[in-house]
């Protein structure tokens, strides 16, 4: 693999990046010596905190320039938690869903598009999980344990042949020379900083795979296009596939996921969830300290502090219960999960349930995030918009993330299983 890029190198390199014909540099495969061999839940929390305190520091400078976290993945390789879901059997910890979820809350408060960019490394282990063959298991499995990151090559552009994010126009075609993947996908979280990138394809036969490209594999191009106003740093851009070589080890029949009950998909969601929890959580925070620190009590108050401002207290009031309700729901999806996970068997009823339970979870961390990002400048006032501050980068990132996936779905969702026992289409997204 390539050489490590250093956070100077990286500047100058994200100088050159304007236009998105710029072709992403290599990671670094981490010193195996150095990655944590972490070994339960209370650990991994442990873990999550210390990164949080280091990753905070520079959040909003690397927001505001768009400085790409290359050192900062290299430490959280070094933690271990990407090893964290890995099966025990395997040499992982197996943490807890509630610990997964709140891993993700704590780094997405320090810094949400950092700590979302392993949210697919997270997805796809789930798909390994469930489907990957013994071997598989054993060989990726030890390249997670050993510190290597995992991306994803994301939904293809809309298009007059992809209309939904679940079809797609990239191949994987058996040749004289072994198989082959072409393709172009976009939203490619965590693609460019990954040692290998899985992405979905259609094959031969018509079926859905998955396939997990090494990152240095020839005629596989990782483009930091990524250019929205939000989440600036999570480098979701394109990836493309010309002709790159797979190894048929490397291929997951997804397929199968869509004939049988799984957790695949409601993990996927509690991530999604408890990356805005940790960004309203962040938002909150921030109010608090900029209304004791900076804000000035109104005009005709008749108050000294704004602290006092009986208007102010009781939106703070609202926000700390919709903060804590989002939380204990988040949770509480989580455990239902855990308990899913834990039973003999999952049939189409559990994982219904499994799905509704993170629905719940994710409409309401979205609304706290974005009421949290918002009402920060309301009850902070008008000198908290100033660019010093950087505080718009709560709403940048609650609005840009929370529309992964539209939470007015979720709603149909959970009204369609109460109403008429609907059971939930079993995909990433649910």
């Amino acid at each position: 693999m390539g050489g490590r890029v250093s956070p100077l190198s990286v500047r100058t390199i994200m100088s050159t990046l304007e236009s998105p014909s710029a072709e992403a540099p290599l990671p670094r495969r981490p010193d195996p010596a150095r990655v944590q061999r972490i070994a339960g839940d209370a650990q991994a929390i442990a873990a999550a905190h210390a990164l949080a305190e280091r990753f905070a520091a520079g959040a909003s400078e690397r927001d505001r320039q768009r400085l790409l976290p290359w050192a900062e993945l290299d430490l959280w390789s070094e933690s271990g938690l990407g090893a964290i879901t890995v099966p025990r059997e395997f040499g992982g910890a197996d943490v807890s869903y509630a610990t997964l979820a709140e891993v993700f809350v704590i780094l997405c408060a320090a810094d949400p598009a950092l700590g979302q960019i392993p949210q697919n490394h997270f997805g796809v282990l789930g798909v390994l999980r469930e489907i990957g063959t013994p071997a598989q298991k054993a060989r990726l499995y030890g390249e997670v344990l050993a510190g290597q990151r995992l991306g994803n090559a994301g939904p293809e552009r809309r298009s007059a042949n992809v209309r939904t994010i679940l079809q797609g126009t990239t191949r994987l075609t058996a040749t004289p020379d072994g198989l082959r993947l072409d393709g172009q996908r976009f939203y490619s979280t965590g693609a460019l900083f990954a040692h290998r990138v899985p992405t979905r394809a259609t094959d031969d036969e018509g079926r859905a795979v998955q396939v997990w490209a090494p990152r240095d594999a020839p005629g596989l191009t990782v483009v930091d296009d990524w250019n929205s106003f939000g989440q600036r740093t999570t480098a979701s851009g394109t990836v493309t596939f010309r002709q790159v070589p797979v190894d048929p080890q490397d291929v997951l029949p997804i397929w199968q996921l869509a004939e049988r009950p799984g957790l695949f998909g409601p993990t996927s969601q509690l991530i999604q969830a408890a990356i805005d929890q940790g960004i309203a959580q962040a938002a909150v925070a921030d109010t608090l300290a900029f209304v004791r620190e900076r804000a000035r009590p109104w005009v005709d108050s008749g108050l000294e502090h704004a602290t006092d401002d009986p208007y102010i207290i009781a939106d703070v009031g609202r926000l700390q219960i919709d903060l804590h309700a989002a939380h204990e729901v988040l949770q509480e999806a989580g455990h239902t999960l855990d308990a899913l996970a834990a039973a003999p068997s999952l049939d189409a009823e559990a994982s219904a349930r499994a799905s509704v339970a993170v629905a719940e979870a994710k409409i309401l961390t979205t609304r706290i995030a974005l009421e949290a990002s918002e009402k920060l400048f309301e009850l902070a006032g008008s000198s908290s918009t100033r660019a010093a501050h950087n505080l718009d980068r709560h709403w940048r990132n609650a609005r840009t993330h929370t529309l992964h996936d539209p939470v007015r779905w979720k709603l149909h969702l959970l009204g369609n299983y109460h109403l008429n026992q609907v059971l939930p289409a079993r995909h990433s997204w649910n």
